[in-house]
């Protein structure tokens, strides 16, 4: 008689011991995940991007329905950092795991609270708490580079040439003119926006300008909702600011300051946006896992077939290795004077990457399936596939992370 020794995981697998807030908190976050926006996802994702972000659709209830998850950031400033990124990291994973785009939806509506709290100005945090939110950064001409302020990336002999969006500060104004483009997540649905543009400072444009914009101010309009292939529940479109005035008040960071900002930004942004896709792939090693043991193939549930074994043990080691380094790398920004932005950017490459190549053999195990909108297959890669472009592409990130491993001192 052979005796099998099976541990009990967790939601979260390899998790270690929860506290009885964190615990709650998943189950509240796993439950909406499951009652809520998977049945939402799924419905939203067949629509155009005009249908979702219309009256009565789905997604306003998503949004109304997710205060309730009590994810204020405000009121969670004062406890213990790690405790903080501990709580939020399991939540965003677990709404992810719902739904990787009604995930990106809830989060970016914090972006302007998170932003103002970087910026250390409490007031806007204040005021934008509550409120859906938007960010506001890519531009029609200017993509990932948007996320190089200091201009260190670009080609030795390249310029990243003039910007599309453009702030003046004027005695006690922020005046800003221009567009931002198409990939401004939340420009639909959001009542504020953090935005991140150039300055004009004595008739030149440099780096740069944050603030707060109410997008019910005059000279403030949307473009259409953009249709794309992956994470359609998160409607992104473009925002574009006519002689927009807003308070002196507003204002996160100017051009002496916008540089520190970007990069705190940077470095808050990309672990978030990568708990986004430890949860999808979770999901979709999850799918896979149950449908090897319900299909059959050769007269026997295919989980019995030892090279099905030997993916989905692949799968597994990618998500348990994915979110490991994303909390890590939360806790450890979390708790220093200066983020780690290397440490950022490897968590949002790593866990897009591995949401993208479980997905993609989750997909293969499914076959034929994998392939119709029966199951939720071809859903889950194509919301993966988007995970290598969103919040700075792969490419750049890891060029932009890997300029923070020279050591000056030692060339």
């Amino acid at each position: 008689m052979t005796v099998q020794f099976k541990p009990q995981l967790g939601l979260s697998g390899l998790e270690s011991p929860l506290s009885e807030l964190e615990s709650q908190v998943q189950e509240n976050a796993h439950r909406f995940a499951k009652d809520v926006l998977r049945p939402a996802g799924a419905k939203l994702d067949r629509l155009t991007p005009e249908e979702v972000v219309a009256p009565g659709s789905a997604l306003w209830e998503v949004l109304e329905k997710s205060h309730d998850l009590g994810l204020s950031l405000t009121a969670m400033a004062e406890m213990d950092p790690v405790e903080r990124v501990r709580i939020l990291a399991i939540a965003s994973e677990e709404l992810a795991w719902g739904d990787a785009g009604l995930a990106g939806a809830i989060l970016v509506n914090h972006f302007p609270v998170m932003y103002s709290m970087l910026a250390g100005n409490m007031a806007m945090a204040d005021f934008c708490d509550g409120k859906r939110g938007c960010w506001a950064i890519t531009e029609p001409d200017h993509g990932s580079d948007m996320l190089d302020a200091s201009g260190s990336l670009q080609a030795t002999e390249g310029q990243y040439g003039r910007p599309n969006c453009i702030a003046r500060i004027e005695g006690d104004k922020v005046v800003i003119s221009g567009q931002k483009s198409a990939w401004v997540s939340g420009a639909m649905t959001a009542e504020v926006c953090a935005l991140f543009c150039h300055a004009e400072v004595d008739g030149q444009t440099r780096p740069g300008v944050a603030v707060i914009v109410s997008l019910d101010a005059p000279g403030v309009s949307r473009g259409k909702p953009l249709d794309k292939m992956g994470v359609r529940c998160l409607n992104q479109g473009e925002l574009y600011f006519d002689n927009v005035e807003v308070p002196i008040e507003n204002l996160l960071a100017g051009p002496d300051s916008y540089q520190e900002l970007a990069y705190k930004m940077l470095s808050e942004a990309n672990p978030h946006v990568a708990l986004m896709f430890v949860g999808l792939a979770r999901a979709a090693y999850e799918q896979a896992l149950e449908y090897a043991h319900e299909r059959k193939q050769g007269g026997v549930p295919i989980i019995r077939h030892q090279h099905v074994q030997y993916r989905l043990f692949h799968m597994f080691r990618k998500v348990e290795a994915a979110r490991a380094l994303v909390r890590r790398v939360m806790e450890f920004n979390a708790t220093t004077d200066v983020p780690a932005l290397q440490g950022s950017t490897a968590a949002k490459v790593t866990a897009t990457q591995t949401a993208f190549e479980v997905a993609n053999d989750a997909l293969q195990m499914f076959g034929g399936n994998g392939m119709t909108r029966e199951y939720p297959m071809e859903k889950l890669l194509r919301d993966a596939r988007s995970g290598l472009i969103a919040d700075g592409c792969n490419e750049v990130l890891a060029i932009k992370g890997g300029s923070m491993l020279v050591d000056t001192e030692r060339l």
